[in-house]
């Protein structure tokens, strides 16, 4: 009889220690944060590769509200037409800075606005009031390949010849001085940041013809556990003033 509980005590000893061993196991394996994709465009002073705290207004942003929500993230910086087919096509890749437009609705998981973003006509020497008047004045108009000022350009009947559209490592500001481009459709403080940094002459800008919002948005197929999360956190940083602390940063800052 004492031999049988001997035999229990020892069989309950080990189940209780495998228990106890996969408690920990689950706690350890919770308490690991985890790590998910970010995507974006080399598109300075929104995004840029670089270290953390150094990553744009949006990337900068878009990493702390990471840190916030509890996740880690690697940073993946493409081509931007890459980069959204890849976060299209994939799950719970993240992408930024993402104009919310409609042909983009439902392509994408919105999680939250970083920031909102006039784009107007920059120019040497011919300003433009609107679309109409840019059509008749400009023969060649440099824009970002998969940008959302692309589409809007087409949306408001620009011929084909009229858009040329340009790929990372393509300096705009520079086609621009060489004459190659008469006119620059872009974000406002992306190109005049740009610009800072090429040329002093004085650059002709048109009124803000475009706005949209600037989004950190996910693949179609998103944890809505990290879409929570994340709008929580970024909202976060919209109260406590640290998103517009960054833009103050990054628009002041000297070159």
């Amino acid at each position: 009889m004492d031999h049988l509980n001997r035999l229990r005590g020892s069989l309950f000893k080990s189940v209780c220690g495998v228990l106890l061993c996969s408690a920990i196991h689950t706690t350890a394996w919770a308490a690991t944060p985890r790590t998910f994709d970010l995507y974006m465009a080399e598109a300075p002073p929104l995004s840029m590769a670089g270290a953390p705290g150094r990553q744009g207004i949006v990337g900068d942003a878009a990493h702390q509200a990471m840190v916030l929500a509890g996740y880690r993230v690697d940073i993946h910086v493409l081509p931007w037409l890459r980069a959204q087919r890849t976060v299209q096509q994939g799950q719970d890749m993240l992408i930024v800075p993402l104009s919310r437009t409609p042909d983009r609705e439902a392509s994408y998981t919105w999680i939250a606005p970083i920031m909102s973003m006039d784009r107007a006509f920059f120019s040497l020497d011919k300003r433009v009031e609107s679309f109409e008047q840019a059509r008749r004045t400009y023969h060649r108009i440099a824009v970002g390949l998969g940008s959302a000022q692309e589409r809007k350009l087409q949306d408001e009947g620009f011929d084909a010849s009229q858009i040329y559209p340009l790929r990372i490592g393509e300096n705009p500001a520079q086609m621009l001085l060489l004459g190659r481009v008469d006119a620059w459709f872009n974000g406002v403080p992306e190109s005049q940041y740009i610009w800072r940094q090429v040329s002093e002459r004085p650059l002709l800008m048109s009124p803000a013809l475009m706005t949209t919002d600037l989004y950190l948005a996910c693949s179609k197929s998103c944890s809505p556990q990290m879409v929570r999360s994340l709008r929580d956190a970024v909202q976060t940083l919209h109260r406590d003033g640290s998103i517009k602390r960054l833009v103050e940063r990054y628009l002041s800052a000297p070159l």
